[in-house]
C-alpha cells in the first residue's frame, strides 16, 4: 500500500491572497483619508472603527441604512464600468437615512468576490469614496472578502451601510403633512439603481449598441452612459433646506418608484396627487418604455421616472423651497399635491 504524497498547501493554493488583501488596504487608505469628518477618532486599518456623536447635538438619535446596488452591477461588471458604483451603493444608504432628517456620519463598505482584483476593488472603492464625500459622510472601513468557488471569474457583489444622526426634536415623521401641503420633486439622474432586472431584460430583448446615441433629446449620450449614470445623492442640499425651514415629509424614491415610495411619508387620512405633465420625464425612460412595452402604470411602480425625491412643505414655504434647492444644484418641480384620502383609494396618484 502506498503512502500518499505529503503536500504542503498554502492559503494562496485554495484561492485567497492575503497580499493582495493587504495591498488594497493599502491603496484605499488615501481615498478614505479625504471622507474623514473630526468625530472619527480611529477608522480603517483596526477591527473596529471608533466615532464619537459630538456636543451639538443635546438628544441624538442614530439612523440606520443598509442597501447593495442591485442588478446595476451586472450591466457594471459586463460593461467593464467599475468607477461609479461605488457612488450608487453610497447613495442608496444615504438618501434613505436622509428622509428621517438625519446628517450620514460615517459609512461602510463589503466587497465580496471569488478572486481579489486590486484594480478592480481599488475603482469600487474609489467610487465609494466619492460618493462618501458628496454626502458628507466618512468611509470609516469596510470588508473585502475572497472566497473561491462562490463567485465566477471577475465577479463581485457589493453592500453598503450607513449610520446618521438627528436631533430627536427634528426627526422628520410625516406626521404633520395634511391636505393642501405642496410636493416638491427632485430629478434624479436616470434610472439611478433600480428596476435593473427588468432593464437587462429589455437589453437581451433588443440588444441595442450601448455605445451609440440612443434619443435626439439626449444629444450625443449613450444607452450605455445613461443607464450607468450614478444615483444622485441628495444629502448636502437638502440638509441646508431643513436648517432653514420645516420639512415635513420626504421619500427617497427607489424600487417602487412614485406610487410605492410616496405613501410611506404620508400620514393615514391623506394622499399625493401627482401630475406627470408637471416634471420632464428624462429621455432614457422613453427609451425604455418604448423598446420593452412597458406600460404607463408599470413604468411608475418600478422606475423613478425623473423624480429622485420628493419633499413635502407647507404652501408658504413652498417657493423658497425651490429657490433654495435650485440654488444647491438640484433641479426641482412642483409635481402635486396632498389631498384628503377617501377609504379604499390609493395613497399615490400619478395622473
Amino acid at each position: 500500500m502506498s503512502t500518499p504524497t505529503p503536500i504542503s498547501l498554502t492559503y494562496r493554493d485554495a484561492g485567497v491572497d492575503i497580499d493582495a488583501g493587504d495591498a488594497l488596504v493599502e491603496r484605499i487608505k488615501p481615498f478614505a483619508k479625504r471622507t474623514m469628518r473630526p468625530e472619527v477618532l480611529a477608522g480603517i486599518g483596526g477591527f473596529g472603527a471608533l466615532v464619537e456623536i459630538g456636543k451639538r447635538f443635546r438628544e441624538p438619535v442614530l439612523v440606520a441604512g443598509t442597501d447593495g446596488v442591485g442588478t446595476k452591477l451586472r450591466l457594471a461588471i459586463d460593461l467593464a464600468r467599475h468607477g461609479t458604483v461605488g457612488i450608487d451603493l453610497v447613495a442608496m444608504s444615504v438618501n434613505d437615512i436622509l428622509v428621517q432628517g438625519a446628517e450620514p456620519l460615517f459609512f461602510l463598505d463589503y466587497y465580496a468576490c471569488g478572486r481579489l482584483d486590486v484594480d478592480v476593488a481599488a475603482e469600487v472603492v474609489r467610487g465609494i469614496a466619492a460618493g462618501c464625500e458628496q454626502a458628507g459622510c466618512a468611509l470609516i472601513g469596510g470588508e473585502t472578502a475572497e472566497m473561491p468557488g462562490m463567485y465566477p471569474a471577475g465577479d463581485y457583489d457589493l453592500a453598503g451601510f450607513a449610520v446618521g444622526v438627528v436631533e430627536k426634536s427634528a426627526i422628520v415623521s410625516g406626521r404633520g403633512i395634511v391636505a393642501g401641503d405642496v410636493v416638491l420633486g427632485l430629478a434624479s439622474s436616470g434610472p439611478h439603481s433600480n428596476g435593473y432586472s427588468l432593464i437587462r431584460r429589455i437589453l437581451e430583448h433588443g440588444r441595442p449598441d450601448l455605445a451609440a446615441p440612443y434619443d435626439e433629446r439626449a444629444g450625443a449620450t449613450t444607452l450605455g452612459d445613461a443607464l450607468m449614470a450614478p444615483t444622485r445623492i441628495y444629502v448636502k442640499p437638502l440638509l441646508a433646506l431643513m436648517r432653514d425651514l420645516p420639512v415635513k415629509g420626504m421619500a427617497h424614491i427607489t424600487g417602487g418608484g412614485l406610487v410605492g415610495n410616496v405613501p410611506r411619508a404620508l400620514p393615514e387620512g391623506v394622499a399625493a396627487h401627482l401630475e406627470a405633465a408637471r416634471w420632464p420625464r428624462p429621455p432614457v425612460f422613453d427609451w425604455l418604455q418604448r423598446a420593452g412595452g412597458v406600460a404607463d402604470a408599470e413604468m411608475h411602480r418600478v422606475f423613478n421616472c425623473g423624480i429622485g425625491m420628493v419633499v413635502v412643505v407647507a404652501p408658504e414655504h413652498a417657493k423658497r423651497a425651490s429657490l433654495i434647492l435650485n440654488a444647491a444644484g438640484e433641479s426641482v418641480h412642483a409635481i402635486g399635491s396632498i389631498v384628503a384620502r377617501e377609504h379604499g383609494t390609493p395613497a399615490t396618484v400619478v395622473a
